[in-house]
């Protein structure tokens, strides 16, 4: 009997049991195939909105240098703005693209993913601007061009050869180069400052716009340059190229800081007057520790910063008065000629220790050497930036926000 009651159970048990899968079946389905189709459409990151730029933004500039990883780095954020809100700092410098070559914030572009050349350090770069601006900091996006790994490892043919190996060449440092003549180049960067644009950065940057250096330059064929251009005329169409494309973009240019003093396009092709009227602003890197020995008769020109700066300064701005001048001289009295834009002169500025100690001292003498430059030649000075590679920087250095705002 008892055997007859449990048979009878188990089987009521297994027909409830199917009826209830059956059932459930067919309620639940529907429902999770919405999930799953929902998840196929979900982004990767769960980003606010594209920004807009500032309406206002301040001036000058005063900036420093952030990577993409302390851009992606909430605490690191946080005591940046701290500093920038206690101190004359108003805008900060954000690799998006750095010498790796990866794309560094959750782009949308095809090509980066295609050349597995993305690696979003900035996950959510809407909110990042978004938190910038909120306080009133400019945020310029910087983007190294023709020392691109990722890009080279991708796109070889568009990359520098090595006549003795036929492979990639490389730098002292091992790195990898674009041809700076490769039009393809210019439009992948391209296709970057516009999509830096859209998501409401103030400015893009441009760093490593040059031919390369630093190797065995002997050794290199190119694919798309053909030897005789001048690579001065190279840069200066690839700077016009530029500004066509981001023709309503605040655009910076790194170039070195002896383009301040020198005119033969010290054999990388940047000149001074050839960039001028492209970007808004050019920004040479005036590191002391980068000049040579004996500069203007400086046996230690890291240990003189004031010297160094206010001596290229100059010369960068008589430079750009002549230049201005020779426009003005052009146009004439037309009333319908309007004045080519000239960049506004922006420096980099050394705040690292190489070639001497750089205490608060020497950090401020450069600062102060700019502002003597501008002052005595009559110029309005766009703003200066501080690079330190680790992002930290010599607060002391700087003057506080109560000093600046009285």
């Amino acid at each position: 009997m008892r055997r007859y009651i449990f048979l009878t159970l188990l089987a009521c048990g297994l027909v409830a049991a199917f009826l209830f899968i059956s059932t459930s079946n067919i309620i639940e389905l529907p429902i999770l195939r919405s999930i799953a189709s929902f998840a196929d459409q979900a982004p990767v990151n769960f980003d606010i909105e594209p920004q807009r730029p500032l309406v206002i933004p301040p001036e000058p500039i005063k900036a420093i240098y952030l990577t993409s990883y302390s851009g992606g780095n909430a605490t690191k954020i946080a005591s940046v703005i701290k500093l920038i809100k206690e101190t004359e700092l108003n805008a900060v410098v954000v690799d998006m693209k750095d010498y790796s070559g990866f794309v560094a914030y959750n782009t949308d572009l095809e090509l980066p993913k295609e050349y597995k050349a993305v690696d979003p350090r900035i996950p959510a770069l809407n909110k990042l601007v978004k938190k910038f601006h909120d306080e009133n900091i400019y945020i310029i996006a910087r983007v190294s061009v023709f020392q691109d790994q990722q890009l080279a490892k991708a796109r070889p043919d568009l990359a520098l050869i090595s006549s003795s190996t036929q492979q990639s060449w490389k730098d002292y440092k091992g790195l990898m180069w674009m041809d700076t003549s490769s039009q393809e180049v210019w439009d992948y960067n391209i296709a970057i400052a516009e999509e830096l644009a859209a998501r409401g950065v103030d400015e893009i940057n441009f760093d490593y716009i040059r031919f390369a250096s630093d190797g065995n330059l002997a050794d290199i064929k190119y694919p798309f340059w053909d030897g005789k251009t001048y690579k001065t005329a190279v840069l200066k169409s690839f700077f016009q190229y530029l500004r066509e494309k981001l023709a309503d973009a605040v655009l910076s240019a790194d170039l070195f800081g002896l383009v301040t003093v020198n005119t033969d396009g010290l054999g990388i092709g940047q000149h001074l007057e050839y960039a001028l009227p492209y970007f808004d602003a050019i920004a040479p890197m005036t590191y002391p520790s980068h000049y040579y020995k004996g500069f203007i008769g400086i046996e230690k020109p890291a240990e003189e910063p004031y010297k160094v700066i206010k001596y290229s300064m100059d010369s960068a701005l008589l430079r750009v008065k002549a230049h201005e001048n020779a426009l003005r001289a052009a146009i004439g009295n037309s009333t319908t000629t309007p004045m080519p834009r000239i960049a506004k002169l922006r420096p980099w500025f050394q705040d690292f220790d190489l070639g001497a100690d750089y205490d608060e001292k020497k950090v401020r003498a450069q600062i102060q050497a700019w502002y003597d430059s501008s002052a005595n030649q009559g110029y309005t000075s766009g703003g200066w930036m501080l690079w330190n590679a680790s992002n930290n920087y010599t607060r002391a250095a700087l003057e506080p926000a109560s000093f600046v705002n009285n």
